[in-house]
């Protein structure tokens, strides 16, 4: 089960983050292109979760030359209680991209290289975060399994039928 490096939608670009690129969000480094609010504490946070070539780590959320966020996975694929495979999606914006539906885009690109795996998606979000529920609510994520050690809701988004 693979991904492309990069996938591209009707207004983004999402390209899988190299070294370089982790080497500069961890320390808080500069690129020509990131917006001035990126990298946020939680690019910093995905980060730690990059591996060299490894095609369901972080993404940057790229509209036309500047970076806005980032999106990806928590990993490769596991096998889940029902032997599905499925992985966990974070994503987020800088403040000033709220609101445009850039997450909601993003994250449909995603979803669509995930369902010709057949890898089911969850994702875990603070109960109060209504803007990201509603990303995951336009995605398809229905299926509430409840909350995480954290308090976060952890929903799922069910494979669609072959």
């Amino acid at each position: 089960m693979s991904l492309p490096a990069s996938i591209a939608t009707e207004r983004l670009t999402l390209p899988l983050w190299d070294a370089a690129t982790v080497r500069l969000v961890r320390e808080g480094g500069r690129r020509d292109g990131w917006h001035r609010d990126f990298p946020r504490e939680e690019d910093r946070d995905a980060a730690s979760l990059w591996h060299d070539d490894d095609p369901w780590g972080p993404r940057s959320i790229v509209r036309g030359v500047t970076t806005l966020g980032s999106v990806g996975f928590f990993g490769p694929p596991q096998p889940a209680a029902d032997g599905v495979p499925e992985v966990e999606v974070g994503y987020g914006l800088v403040r000033e991209a709220w609101g445009w539906g850039f997450a909601t885009e993003a994250l449909r690109a995603l979803l669509r290289h995930t369902d010709a795996a057949g890898v089911r998606v969850r994702a875990s979000v603070a109960p109060e975060n209504a803007a990201s529920l509603r990303v995951l609510a336009k995605c398809g994520f229905t299926q509430l399994r409840g909350p995480n050690e954290d308090g976060e809701l952890v929903l799922a988004r069910p494979l669609p039928a072959a």
